[in-house]
């Protein structure tokens, strides 16, 4: 009998999901509205990259026609001349080590938030919240005190300091949903063997939060490469700690109308460039964590 009805299952003929008028309607908005923001967001790179390889009068004479000679110098003095070079090198050391220390102290405390019920649990997490809610300039004047008397005013680890404040809050919000969402029969179980918490967290639980893991490194690595007032506020007083928002800005206003724009949208696309590669590298991940949480 089971046979018979499967067999006939299986005879019968495939049905289509109906597609109704509204359904095309909202897919022909969507996909216009996805084409446009695509166009607007790809152009001016496009545009910002072979600019890159012309020279100024080439830029202001044919804006949108490729260079007749395709000047490679240009990066190298964008590198040398406008002091991109050694802003790169101190972005590379302000954005990693920060990066660093926002993942693993924002793990262990989403990771403690959502497995422990202690006294005043909640009121760290709203807390943690407000801090979402508080607008950066306004900080500005007390963390000059604050970092001007404990002599980090001006410096890479006060730079490094500030950024990891102001990140760890995001930080925390977005991994504690995902330690709720995991389940922790699987953490009893590794205390039950003999791991302690630090081991069970460890080589435990954060595995199993890679993606969420992956998505708000990627974030955070975004939000504090792009970083320019923190920066311009408490590093303008010493022109070798500068990052790379505060050499472009530099860079920029240093001649009036003087500038060299081959070399200028050069040092743009040196500063692009590590945000793309670090998107190529992490978006498999960072779709992942989209669709571990939608199926959550």
């Amino acid at each position: 009998m089971a046979t018979q009805l499967s067999s006939r299952a299986a005879a019968l003929p495939l049905r289509k999901p109906k597609t109704t008028t509204g359904d095309r309607v909202v897919a022909s908005v969507s996909h216009t509205v996805l084409v446009i923001w695509s166009v607007i967001v790809i152009v001016p790179l496009l545009w910002t990259i072979m600019s890159s390889f012309k020279t100024s009068q080439e830029i202001f004479a044919s804006p949108f026609a490729l260079p007749q000679v395709w000047h490679f110098d240009n990066y190298a003095r964008a590198w040398t001349d406008s002091g991109i070079g050694s802003s790169f090198i101190n972005t590379v050391i302000v954005v990693g080590c920060s990066l660093v220390l926002v993942m693993l102290l924002g793990a262990m405390c989403a990771y403690v938030l959502a497995r422990f019920t202690f006294p005043g649990s909640r009121a760290i997490y709203i807390g943690l919240l407000a801090g979402l809610t508080f607008p950066a300039f306004l900080a500005i004047v007390p963390l000059f005190g604050i970092l001007k008397g404990m002599g980090l005013l001006g410096t890479l680890p006060g730079l490094i300091l500030v950024f990891v404040s102001f990140a760890l809050p995001f930080t925390v919000f977005f991994l504690f949903s995902f330690f709720k969402a995991l389940p922790f029969e699987i953490g009893e179980a590794a205390s039950i063997d003999g791991a302690g918490e630090w081991r069970t967290f460890f080589q435990v639980m954060l595995p199993m939060a890679k993606p969420g893991l992956a998505s708000v490194a990627i974030l955070n690595f975004v939000g504090l490469w792009n970083q320019y007032l923190l920066a311009v506020a408490l590093n303008a007083s010493h022109p070798e700690n500068r990052v790379l928002s505060q050499a472009l800005a530099a860079f920029a206003g240093q001649a009036g109308y003087a500038v060299d724009f081959g070399a200028l949208f050069a040092a743009v696309v040196t500063t692009v460039i590590p945000v793309l590669i670090v998107y190529v590298i992490f978006q498999r991940q960072l779709q992942g964590s989209v669709s571990a949480g939608t199926s959550k």
